[in-house]
């Protein structure tokens, strides 16, 4: 496998990062770029991107995630703005997107709002909920009422100690072995502090992320003028309190204008984590080219 370099560039005045594979001469086939759910980073995808290394691959590291700078998200279009922005930044269009979750929504959202930039989505349980959903328009949690993420604990003494801490809970240790020692190993940075290491995307984005699922309230307008290929990929649902629980609207399919539903109810919202090499095949199989 190729070794992947991680770049940063300068967007709306805060440092973005994406993880970079190929770029040779060699590449064939439209290139790939991945964008993770929210909490992760780029890199929980590397065992699906080896299947794919004959192609140039960008991973990005959203907003306020991995290795990316920004503060608490208060608007989903923020980050499909900013996807626009690195291909464009790129020179990169016509790229196979593919998301999972808040990745999955943003680049559904950057598709409308720039044609040119996608040809087909492979979307993974996209955080898209029933159009009631955003009519309610007020965040699901306040300063006074904050979403349970904010109290995570965001230090640790080193990768090891994040992975003996998680290794036996859900949803980690429903993940792929590889894929879980990969979410610790990047998803920590050097504490301020200097002594130990902290979680790359602050318990603050993350609650962030969660109490603003309301924000874009276009999704749904958005989603019925993407006209490339997409296919879309749900998990089984049981409920919105589960977190394992597929958070697709269960008619976004069929609301768009060439989309396909993939149902699988013996995956939880976190398939491509669990089952790399399964969401790895999904993906060979959509392929257009």
């Amino acid at each position: 496998m190729r070794t992947p370099a991680l770049q940063t560039i300068e967007i709306g005045g805060r440092r973005l990062a994406y993880w970079e594979w190929g770029g040779a001469p060699e590449d064939r086939g439209s290139p790939l770029v991945f964008a993770h759910a929210t909490g992760f980073h780029g890199r929980v995808f590397d065992p699906i991107i080896e299947r794919f290394i004959e192609r140039k691959i960008i991973s990005l590291d959203l907003r306020g995630h991995g290795q990316s700078e920004g503060g608490p998200i208060g608007n989903w279009a923020e980050i499909a703005a900013d996807i626009a922005a690195m291909l464009a930044h790129l020179q990169l269009s016509q790229v196979i997107g593919i998301g999972h979750s808040m990745g999955a929504h943003a680049i559904l959202q950057a598709a409308h709002d720039h044609p040119h930039l996608f040809k087909q989505h492979i979307l993974f349980d996209p955080t898209v909920l029933p159009p009631e959903f955003y009519e309610l328009g007020q965040d699901l949690f306040t300063a006074e009422n904050p979403h349970p993420a904010v109290r995570r604990k965001r230090h640790f003494a080193s990768v090891q100690a994040m992975m003996e801490r998680f290794e036996n809970r859900e949803p980690y240790s429903l993940f792929d072995p590889r894929v879980f020692a990969d979410y610790c190993r990047y998803g920590l940075v050097p504490a301020a502090s200097g002594d130990g290491m902290e979680l790359a995307c602050s318990p603050e984005v993350e609650a962030g992320v969660y109490a603003s699922s309301r924000s874009n309230i276009g999704i749904h307008a958005a989603t019925t003028k993407v006209v490339i290929p997409v296919l879309i990929v749900r998990a089984k649902q049981t409920g919105l309190s589960d977190f394992k629980s597929s958070p697709t609207w269960l008619g976004l399919a069929s609301a768009m204008p060439n989309a396909t539903d993939m149902h699988r109810p013996d995956r939880t919202h976190f398939h491509p984590l669990e089952d790399p090499e399964d969401a790895a095949r999904i993906i060979a199989e959509a392929l257009l080219d």
